[in-house]
């Protein structure tokens, strides 16, 4: 069950669901489709009602002038069902594929509009299991379903008219048994629904080592974790092989159980035509053209239960489909919210207190001021908030108490989209993008020239190894930038935000994977680029913390000094002294 949730579903309110939602639409073409369902069902039934004259007009009174009319009704019949069922599929088959692809749509939709700690909470692996394997599921069901459903139903119903018009006591032998089959189908639906959660939890899982494996094989083969990794794996792959195999056996056991009460049925129904065909009271042609359509009519019977089992299957996935599509998130734009332009804002935090869940308070009465115009390092020990007052700010996540402030506007009145539109992050966890070196520099900004990326690149020292690349800036980068080095990766994240060139400037260790020199010109690219601008810096090395306008310093979640480099060397017990004197290191 995806963490954040305890909702589960009955049946009919997922199945009303996904009628009113996805299926209203397209009831027209649904309805199409459902006539040419009828056709293909009405000539099913229409071939077992030939089978009586053809035995006894044709074959045993040798009614030489009905060979012909008789073998073309039925080739009649075989060509109109073929032509009908594959029209329906047709119609149904594209309906089914585009409501999916809208569910689809909605997921990402939905998983765009969610906060950090959602994603904190669940990993990618579970998260993408949700868009690709939940919903192929989803889509295997829904098209059976339709594709299958109505025609087998409609089948069924025209040879069932069919074997009651002919004799109406042989059908109820044929039928006696069919309720223990029904209630047989009800009781192994539940369980092979509660399997098919399993499965897709057991895929989410599975995805979710290998990324970590994949992402992390550098490490994996440095520390010699080939044959550990492979059977932590393995474990998540035979765990699925458990739980599939356990699917296949359920679905599976309603075979031998229906076969034997078929079997039942058409001993009866050959006892009792038997015997009518020996008084005289039925012919041959008649007891066979009821049996070819309860052969008939077993099939489309057979199909709908595996179809029940394909169905039960789909929703244990809608299940876990509409538990993402029900989150809501917590971090949205306030009533009366509004878009503003900033230019050179302070930053004001004021009694801030934060907690992660229930973690305590990560930040707890906060109060600082970040000058507009002007550089504030943020440093502390390990654990001490700084983070979190970086991520604070772009409202990654809502104060519990007390308010940030931006040139005089609370953050919580701002419009998130323009409040970020006046932000730009360089962190030390980047992220790069499988897509060209430009796409990467330009991300976020719709309109920008080829001059102003370029620019950005060589203000963050990268435009020289861009153009040794093998296509400079159209260069691939490979998933989460596996072609660039560390150093190569930040210098790409801080050309993004020079590009972005946003009023307030957040730098979290935004060199700390750079060598001395790369460190030095990106330096001076950011003391030019600073200028105008409110930046909040947390760093770790000394030159970068000692020349910033203002220090705040964090511990415990509180502000503990707070003042200029040399004010806070003064201080000769004081907890920046102390760090300063050891290199800053935490």
């Amino acid at each position: 069950m995806m963490q954040g949730t305890n909702k589960e579903f009955k049946t009919s309110a997922l199945v009303a669901r996904l009628i009113r939602d996805y299926l209203k639409p397209y009831f027209p073409r649904i309805l199409l489709a459902f006539l040419l369902m009828v056709i293909a069902a009405a000539m099913t039934a229409a071939f077992a009602k030939l089978i009586e004259p053809i035995l006894d007009e044709v074959l045993n009174n040798k009614q030489r002038h009905l060979i012909w009319p008789m073998a073309s009704a039925v080739f009649a019949a075989f060509a109109i069902r073929g032509l009908a069922t594959y029209g329906h599929t047709l119609l149904m088959n594209k309906t089914g594929h585009e409501i999916i692809a809208q569910i689809q749509h909605e997921l990402i939709e939905k998983y765009m509009s969610l906060d950090l700690v959602f994603f904190h909470q669940n990993t990618s692996g579970q998260l993408s299991s949700r868009i690709i394997n939940d919903v192929t599921v989803m889509r295997n069901a829904v098209v059976d379903a339709m594709t299958g459903f109505g025609k087998n139903l409609m089948t069924l119903v025209f040879l069932v008219a069919l074997m009651f018009y002919q004799d109406w006591v042989l059908s109820l032998i044929a039928f006696v048994a069919l309720p223990f089959g029904a209630a047989f189908v009800v009781v192994i639906s539940k369980k092979i629904r509660r399997v098919s959660g399993n499965i897709q939890g057991e895929i989410g899982h599975l995805s979710e080592v290998l990324i970590q494996i994949f992402q992390g094989i550098r490490q994996v083969k440095a520390y010699g974790q080939e044959k550990f990794e492979q059977k932590r794996a393995g474990e998540r792959v035979d765990q699925l092989k458990r739980h599939a195999i356990k699917a296949v056996r359920l679905g599976t056991l309603s075979v031998p159980f229906n076969e034997a009460l078929v079997g039942l049925a058409i001993m009866g129904v050959i006892v009792y035509g038997g015997f009518q065909i020996a008084d005289g009271d039925m012919t041959t042609g008649q007891l066979m053209s009821f049996i070819a359509a309860f052969s008939l009519a077993y099939e489309p019977m057979k199909k709908l239960a595996k179809l029940n089992n394909a169905l039960q299957m789909g929703l244990g996935a809608s299940e876990r489909v509409f538990e993402i599509l029900d989150q809501q998130p917590q971090v949205v734009d306030q009533r009366g919210a509004k878009n503003v332009t900033l230019t050179k804002p302070d930053i004001v935090f004021h009694d801030v207190t934060f907690g992660y869940e229930d973690d305590g308070y990560a930040l707890n009465g906060v109060s600082f001021t970040a000058e507009k115009g002007k550089v504030t390092a943020l440093v502390g020990p390990s654990g001490s908030g700084k983070t979190t007052c970086l991520n604070l700010i772009p409202r990654f996540y809502d104060l519990q108490g007390g308010s940030i402030q931006l040139g005089g506007h609370d953050i919580a009145k701002i419009k998130l989209k323009s409040l970020r539109a006046n932000i730009a992050l360089v962190s030390q966890d980047i992220t790069i993008f499988d897509d060209t070196v430009r796409a990467n520099i330009a991300y976020g900004l719709q309109k920008t020239t080829e001059k102003d990326v370029i620019k950005a690149a060589k203000a963050a020292a990268a435009h020289e190894f861009i153009m040794d690349m093998p296509d400079g800036y159209d260069t691939r980068l490979g998933e989460n930038g596996v072609k660039l080095s560390g150093g190569q990766r930040q210098r790409l994240s801080i050309a993004r935000a020079i590009l972005r060139n946003a009023p307030i400037l957040l730098l979290d260790e935004a060199t700390s994977a750079l060598d001395n020199e790369s460190e030095k010109l990106i330096q001076k690219s950011l003391e030019k680029f600073r200028k105008g601008r409110t930046v909040v810096v947390i760093a770790h090395r000394l030159s970068t913390v000692k020349d910033a306008d203002k220090i705040v310093v964090l511990n415990e979640g509180r502000v503990v000094e707070e003042g200029a480099h040399d004010a806070l060397m003064k201080q000769n017990d004081g907890i920046y002294t102390t760090m300063y004197q050891a290199g800053l290191k935490e």
